[in-house]
């Protein structure tokens, strides 16, 4: 009896061991990885690609730059001056993210014009200098922004409205 019990008590202890071992594991899953900072990825116009067919400047514009990925499209722009771009939908789901650098004003203004009368088309939301997103709005805009920075208009299909997806139209900002 007494060799049994020294011989169980081990086995315990060493049965204990591997639980704690397990439970670490356990502790560092994969969850730390996410918690890790993700890389931004940011458009650098000086050194720029190229042969990077979804990357284009615009060249009357040198500072606007134009990159297209999946029915997504950034224009990114330097907003010390008001400006005017011209865009088309080709898709339904398609979005165009209008990022102005440089914004050192209080307050942005900008229109979404179209020629077409049922083009379904307004600015979705604003995402403001420090982080911030606000909207849905309709076609115009004007909103006091607090800090400078880089700003974006987020603009696409409104969901709660009928009418065309696709087609021409201009942003004029100030």
């Amino acid at each position: 009896m007494k060799k049994s019990i020294l011989f169980i008590i081990p086995l315990m202890i060493l049965s204990c061991k591997k639980e704690a071992a397990v439970s670490d594991m356990a502790q560092k899953d994969s969850s730390v990885v996410n918690e890790l900072p993700t890389p931004q990825s940011r458009l650098d116009s000086v050194n720029m690609p190229e042969g990077d067919s979804l990357i284009k400047k615009d060249s009357v514009n040198k500072e606007l730059v134009r990159e297209e990925k999946d029915k997504v499209i950034i224009i990114t722009k330097d907003g010390s001056d008001p400006f005017k771009i011209d865009e088309e939908f080709t898709d339904k789901h398609d979005k165009l993210i209008l990022k102005i650098v440089n914004f050192n004003k209080s307050k942005i203004a900008a229109k979404i014009t179209t020629k077409q009368q049922d083009f379904n088309i307004r600015f979705n939301q604003i995402k403001l200098p420090d982080g911030k997103m606000d909207g849905p709005f309709m076609r115009e805009i004007t909103y006091n922004v607090p800090t400078s920075g880089e700003l974006w208009l987020i603009i696409g299909k409104n969901n709660m409205a009928d009418g065309k997806t696709t087609g021409s139209f201009s942003v004029n900002v100030e």
